[in-house]
């Protein structure tokens, strides 16, 4: 069903006349279109017909992202997949009962040994296929795996039961959702499990304090999210360069213990976040460029050292929208006076020290220290680098999935440190990193009623801006 998922009718009444219609005989998907869509309503009447539930977003190419779900669902493989545990053996069983298996998907099903000694399990699978019925017995033996999963760099300590905790918290969520009776233990249990296992929830929340000993380092909380007002955390935007919601759109905001902790950066469709401590505010900004252009972000001539980098855009434009969004694809820091330059892209990290070059890519974990350059590479996450007695950088890779047909792997990056390079220091980012003064005046309500408008005064210049 494509839809806004405005109802003009009671909810409820929807719901009951659908699955009335239905009778159980098919799935049902929902494609919201737009922001303003309450998608809410649209899962859980997907949930009670065995259906799934995607947004579409607006200043996406809509076509690609049809296609997309598209070839998620097209091809099923089986119908009624049920996996079957003695009774006796297993507790705290997740959800064993599949309507669907579809062609490039996976089953998980997690549970508890009844008897913590017991070392096999047998698992019965039945499912059905285009012409015939699929049914086989398999066993499994615990230590076996045990072993098989230590030679998983990404399985380590609890990560099984965590795993369990995960799913049994997902479908606990789901279950919530569509009943209207239980749901009061329903959600004391999500709560228990969540704070046990420690995942943040729509129930539970989540704070971020900072370490005792990194007082001299900013903490970096970074979310991919999906229509957040990212005013929230940005304080002021100027009018005149162009910010947009997207839901590839990253936050990041700067944490600190009591006073506030200088940090510059730039992320997402190039976002540009401007600490000014003095005042306790930032300033945010846009750059509306073309992929393949290149940004100079930091050019320090006292220090020599410079940071470039390289616009890279969406697979596809978007013919909906009037600008096309863009993110960071390649970023350069080199330093002039060391002799030093490292280049980054989202598949591999190039070191040129002189005439000599060293390449990683992102799968590799690695701490190297030599005259003048530290580097650190945190396997598929980010990048931390310092160059003589320079600014820090830390550089993040944020990865999208493979197959997406309209987003691709891009960077962010995040300068801390800034007040150890000299008051020349120049470029998009440069130049706000010593004390800038503005002021704010006439502020007053905007289009938005949520943002009111001021008037910005900062070098002399008048600006109108959002608040």
């Amino acid at each position: 069903m494509l839809t806004d998922g405005q109802p003009n009718v009671g909810k409820f009444d929807i719901r009951t006349h659908v699955k009335k219609a239905i009778e159980g005989k098919y799935p049902l998907y929902n494609l919201g279109f737009g922001y303003g869509v309450d998608y809410g309503f649209l899962e859980k009447m997907a949930l009670e017909n065995k259906g799934l539930a995607r947004r579409i977003y607006p200043d996406s190419d809509s076509a690609l992202q049809l296609q997309g779900f598209y070839d998620e669902v097209s091809n099923p493989m089986l119908m009624d997949v049920e996996l079957h545990y003695p009774e006796n053996e297993i507790s705290g069983l997740t959800k064993n009962s599949f309507k669907h298996f579809y062609d490039g998907s996976e089953i998980v099903v997690a549970g508890r040994f009844a008897d913590i000694n017991q070392n096999s399990l047998t698992v019965d699978v039945k499912g059905e296929g285009a012409n015939d019925v699929l049914s086989f017995t398999t066993q499994q033996d615990a230590e076996q795996t045990a072993k098989a999963f230590q030679e998983q760099e990404y399985i380590f300590g609890d990560y099984i039961e965590r795993l369990w905790a995960y799913l049994t918290i997902e479908q606990l969520l789901e279950k919530r959702h569509v009943t209207r009776e239980e749901k009061e233990n329903l959600t004391a249990e999500v709560l228990d499990l969540s704070l046990k296992y420690k995942f943040v929830t729509p129930l539970t929340s989540m704070v971020v304090t900072k370490p005792e000993d990194y007082d001299n380092q900013a903490g970096i909380a970074d979310k991919t999210t999906e229509g957040i007002d990212i005013f929230t955390l940005a304080l002021l935007a100027p009018r005149y360069l162009h910010v947009d919601e997207h839901p590839h759109k990253t936050l990041n905001l700067c944490i600190t213990k009591q006073t506030p902790v200088i940090c510059f950066t730039v992320d997402g469709d190039p976002h540009f976040i401007i600490s000014v401590p003095q005042k306790e505010d930032a300033i945010c900004f846009n750059i509306n460029e073309k992929p393949g252009d290149v940004l100079s972000l930091i050019n320090d001539p006292v220090t020599g050292i410079t940071v470039n980098g390289e616009l890279i855009g969406d697979k596809r434009a978007n013919s909906d929208a009037n600008s096309q969004n863009t993110y960071f694809g390649k970023l350069g820091i080199a330093n002039k006076y060391l002799n030093l330059k490292v280049t980054v892209t989202s598949e591999k990290i190039t070191i040129q020290n002189g005439n000599e070059k060293t390449a990683f890519t992102w799968l590799d974990s690695v701490t190297l220290q030599q005259e003048g350059l530290t580097l650190i590479i945190n396997k598929e996450k980010n990048l931390v680098l310092s160059m003589g007695d320079g600014a820090s950088f830390v550089i993040v890779l944020h990865q999208v999935w493979k197959k997406h047909p309209l987003h691709q792997d891009f960077l962010g990056l995040y300068t801390l440190k800034s007040h150890k390079l000299s008051e020349q220091t120049h470029g998009l980012l440069g130049q706000f990193f010593h004390p800038i003064d503005f002021t704010i005046l006439e502020i007053h309500p905007g289009s938005d009623p949520k943002k009111p408008d001021a008037t910005m005064i900062i070098k002399n210049k008048e600006l109108t801006v959002t608040r």
